[in-house]
């Protein structure tokens, strides 16, 4: 019952988050807001007409779409005090009162690095987004993106295919799929991660909601890598509200004939951390949360390699070597040879040459 009102609330009319969350303080549930008297609501700020109008209502079948899409596998929808709400996300200035999630809802807690960037981007800029999505999704981290077109999808597809998981915050109600060729895409992040939106079943794909949505990339994350964009562009909004938040912001910087560049030389002009490799993002990771996010069952942290007992180690030369061939020599499966790998490049211990081969430094 406590639900209906919740999502009864944020269906009214002229009333958005801070709004919300001014009437949420005064009487203290989405309910009370409802039985309150009308001079009470006025007191609390709810003082247009269409707003109160709405309010006299107290309609439930208003809300029935949102209750009936809950009912499917894999269907959630948290209040900011739903134990399962994402405690990183609360700490925004203007949290979502309500998320719709669907899929892997624990992964929403787990540490996130969220990739954006450019809808039309360089083949360069693709094929970046997706190595470092796959590279940070190796190490453990989720993925977060928006499912846009260009770098987002490629940021999601970069996780996915190391088997990990991704989140996608939509702006849309999670009944739509935006955009519709991303249908196949969704399916999948679902399976993997999660798909999340605060705006309720059977939203329109309306411009104004994706600023709103990308502050929830940027909030459920402990930072935002821009991989390419243009000065005038959402992936700016979300750099500028990550910054806003505290969080860490990362750029790749590029050609300064490339005009997908720009935006990534500005934020690096105004303090974002140049990368040119993971590293440069692991290194500014919180205190503590690398040793979180390595696999439970790899027991040595990228400073504390075990350097004498590593057998990827031993089988490599200054001669380039593939992972096939490591696998071969090592007899290890692909993907510990793979995160091996990765952890020595992180270390500075190896490095990848062009022919996918690794190298000793």
């Amino acid at each position: 019952m406590d639900l209906i009102y919740w999502l009864m609330l944020l269906k009214a009319p002229h009333l958005g988050v801070k709004t919300f969350y001014k009437a949420l303080k005064h009487f203290e549930s989405p309910q009370q807001v409802f039985l309150a008297s009308h001079n009470d609501r006025i007191n609390a700020g709810l003082f247009k007409k269409q707003t109160l109008d709405y309010l006299k209502t107290d309609d439930p079948s208003l809300v029935q779409p949102d209750l009936v899409w809950m009912q499917a596998d894999d269907c959630y929808i948290l209040t900011l005090i739903d134990e399962r709400y994402p405690s990183q996300l609360k700490t925004i200035s203007d949290p979502p009162p309500i998320l719709y999630v669907r899929g892997d809802v624990d992964c929403l807690k787990d540490p996130q690095l969220a990739i954006v960037g450019s809808r039309n981007p360089t083949t360069g800029g693709k094929q970046n987004a997706q190595q470092f999505a796959a590279d940070l999704a190796k190490l453990g981290l989720v993925i977060t993106s928006g499912m846009a077109s260009g770098i987002d999808a490629q940021a999601h597809i970069g996780a996915l295919e190391q088997g990990a998981k991704t989140i996608a915050v939509c702006g849309t109600g999670l009944d739509r799929i935006y955009p519709a060729k991303h249908k196949s895409l969704a399916h999948q992040i679902s399976l993997q991660g999660a798909l999340v939106s605060e705006f309720s079943i059977g939203t329109a794909p309306i411009a104004s909601n994706f600023p709103r949505r990308n502050r929830i990339i940027s909030g459920l994350s402990y930072g935002t890598l821009v991989v390419e964009a243009s000065i005038k562009s959402g992936t700016m909004i979300t750099a500028k509200l990550a910054a806003d938040q505290g969080k860490e912001v990362f750029a790749i910087p590029s050609s300064i004939h490339n005009p997908l560049a720009q935006g990534c030389h500005y934020l690096i002009n105004q303090g974002a951390k140049l990368v040119s490799s993971v590293n440069d993002i692991v290194q500014e990771l919180p205190e503590g949360v690398l040793n979180d996010i390595l696999p439970k069952k790899n027991t040595h942290s990228i400073k504390e390699m075990d350097k004498t007992g590593s057998k990827v180690l031993k089988c490599l030369s200054y001669e380039p070597m593939s992972v096939d061939q490591l696998v071969e020599k090592t007899k290890l499966s692909p993907q510990i040879v793979s995160q091996e790998l990765l952890l020595l490049e992180l270390d500075s211990k190896v490095e990848k040459t062009n022919a996918q081969g690794y190298v000793l430094i």
